[in-house]
């Protein structure tokens, strides 16, 4: 079972009571008594698994506080992964040397200057703050809204399979009330493409609505409230660049504890509970007008930021495909500073996202040891916490050709808690790099699985989408499990427990052994791509295949 957060002195007493017998086996042991330590992948060198922890050490120790976006310890672990392309052969590919300056909009709730209330024929009921709902911060919140409400099911517009939560409802001016996620006969595509923010708002800004109230379900809320509501004082961001705010004129955006959200309901004739259930079902929901209106007034402190991605690059050795760029992410901020749990309040984000850094630079090293034939950039990203700010900026603003990108390749929490036998692909059928990842598997004698959750919509929620939405091929992938598998459940606890809390520390059980040989697989994955005689593609049934450019169609030739 997984331990409760640890104190700073144990993070000490673990990390430098490693034995060197036990760095010398062939496969790297776990940080703690009966975790695994073996795959069926071909076990990597003891040396790799040890520089890949020593990365993730270095990253996720208490003194950097968890790598808020924009802090000093930010800008170390910034400088740090400069310093470790550097030395890996990689040419600079920011704007400054290797680093690409991003100023941003930082935004805290002065929670005891805000209020909410419902109000009901002319009377107001107050609404608690943090105990029943809480004020989203990645929007500029008007200082003060008062509109009348209607639930909107799922909230979503979704043509090419007929679905239209607004149909005959009246949203102009109103605020929208709507349940998380999707009718089951929604294609996970779909689904997920529409539910991103972006997508949302852009409906019902169209449809005249002024904000939103969201009510998580239950049962596939990844941090429960008790534990995600006492970090809604830590701030939000938007980049600065109002050009690419994808929520302009959004007025309020208030997310309601599921566990309270029948006070919404009252006097409409339904109830919450009859709203889940028909959700449990995977039917699609009913619309209507809600007999209240919310009132709201929101304080904000404002405060400009500047943070950094990082980025270099190993230059293609074929003269004519170097001009063409695989790009690899992996995002290196996280959460920083939070409520304490059990005395912790350091949110080290190890897994989340150390890992896939230590991974990243990695994979640098082999990928320029292999000499390919494009062009391999590599880009450690900042703000994805804040809503995938960093690797946005990025995609928009590239420090190479941007109609020259062909694909990303993306490494986040991909949680090496047990051995690696499969990868969990997402992304793995909308183009034809799951071919190149499904034969990199073959060689190394793993398997291949999609995301068995495609209702988590993880293929939108990491930095791979950001590409996605410029047209470029894309995947991410995880360390699979079989469903039903003992490594499902550690796969559930470690989320509900460790995800965005203290806990994802040095101290908890990893499976170095397939952290490292996971860590071989992008590089072998990378070089591969990287060494195609054809640009990658999208498949011509993938629903994001519509993103693609004119350009990359253009030199397919599909």
């Amino acid at each position: 079972m997984m331990r409760a957060p640890s104190s700073p002195s144990l993070h000490r007493r673990v990390v430098t009571g490693l034995s060197a017998a036990c760095l010398a086996l062939a496969t790297a042991c776990a940080t703690e008594p009966g975790a695994p330590t073996t795959g069926t992948a071909p076990a990597p060198a003891a040396d790799a698994a040890a520089r890949w922890f020593a990365h993730v050490e270095t990253l996720a120790n208490d003194g950097m506080r968890g790598r808020e976006t924009g802090s000093p310890e930010h800008r170390k672990a910034a400088d740090y992964v400069a310093d470790q392309f550097q030395k890996a052969g990689l040419e600079p590919a920011g704007t400054a040397g290797y680093l690409q300056p991003i100023s941003f909009h930082s935004r805290r709730i002065v929670e005891e200057k805000s209020s909410l209330a419902l109000v009901r024929r002319g009377k107001a009921e107050p609404v608690t703050l943090g105990d029943e709902a809480t004020f989203g911060m990645r929007i500029d919140p008007a200082p003060n809204v008062e509109a009348p409400l209607v639930f909107a099911g799922h909230g979503l517009q979704i043509p090419e399979v007929d679905h239209d939560d607004f149909a005959g409802l009246d949203v102009k001016g109103k605020v929208v009330v709507y349940l998380t996620g999707s009718p089951s006969n929604v294609p996970g595509a779909l689904s997920a493409h529409y539910q991103s923010a972006a997508e949302r708002w852009s409906t019902l800004k169209r449809l005249g609505a002024i904000g939103t109230i969201g009510i998580p379900n239950p049962k596939s809320m990844d941090v429960p409230w008790e534990r995600s509501s006492p970090n809604r004082l830590n701030p939000a961001m938007a980049l600065a660049d109002t050009s690419l705010d994808d929520t302009a004129g959004q007025q309020v955006s208030i997310t309601f504890n599921p566990a309270k959200a029948e006070r919404l309901f009252q006097g409409s004739g339904r109830t919450f509970a009859d709203i889940l259930k028909i959700a449990g079902e995977g039917k699609a929901l009913p619309h209507f007008t809600l007999p209240s209106s919310v009132r709201a007034t929101v304080a904000v402190e404002n405060l400009g930021v500047e943070s950094h991605n990082v980025a270099g690059i190993v230059r293609g050795s074929d003269p004519k495909l170097a001009s063409e760029f695989v790009v690899l992410t992996a995002h290196l901020d996280h959460v920083g500073v939070g409520a304490p749990i059990n005395g912790d309040d350091i949110y080290n984000g190890a897994m989340d996202n150390a890992s896939g850094i230590a991974t990243l630079i990695e994979a640098a090293s082999a990928v320029a040891a292999a000499k390919p034939k494009r062009s391999v950039v590599f880009v450690a990203v900042t703000a994805e916490e804040k809503g995938l700010l960093g690797s946005r900026y990025y995609a928009l603003n590239p420090t190479v050709e941007r109609d020259a990108i062909v694909a990303n390749i993306n490494m986040d929490m991909f949680l090496p808690l047990y051995p690696l036998r499969s990868l969990m692909v997402l992304g793995l059928d909308e183009s034809d790099l799951g071919d190149d990842v499904r034969a990199v598997a073959q060689e190394m004698g793993i398997g291949v699985r999609p995301d068995p959750q495609p209702q988590r919509n993880r293929f939108i929620r990491s930095d791979q989408y950001s590409f996605i939405r410029e047209g470029v091929p894309a995947l991410a992938m995880k360390v699979g499990f079989e469903p039903g598998s003992p490594e499902e459940k550690i796969d559930a606890d470690w989320t509900r427990e460790r995800y965005h809390a203290p806990s994802d520390d040095l101290a908890q059980p990893i499976d170095r052994s397939a952290a490292a040989g996971f860590t071989d697989m992008i590089g072998r994955l990378a070089a591969r791509v990287a060494n195609r005689d054809t640009r990658p593609s999208w498949k011509t049934d993938s629903f994001f295949k519509r993103f693609a450019r004119p350009a990359a169609v253009e030199a397919t030739g599909r």
